[in-house]
């Protein structure tokens, strides 16, 4: 699904940048531009790297030295 109209950014891609590295909204707006034209997508990219981040913290618990983020 698309998230930000104004530069192309699906939720798939969200997700890739926060599995690649991204620990937060602010990185993935860095990285991916979202949010930086209209800004009406905000909203719904932020909840996007709040779930991702969500599911990653998660997965992590399981593993002996988990890895922390911030979810923004």
């Amino acid at each position: 699904m698309y998230v930000c109209l104004c530069e192309g950014v699906t939720d798939r891609q969200i997700r890739e940048a926060i599995y690649d590295g991204c620990c937060s909204y602010r990185d993935v707006r860095a990285t991916l531009g979202v949010a930086s034209q209209c800004g009406k997508c905000a909203c719904v990219a932020k909840q996007v790297v709040r779930e991702t981040l969500s599911e990653m913290q998660s997965s992590q618990a399981a593993l002996a030295y988990p890895a922390s983020f911030a979810a923004a």
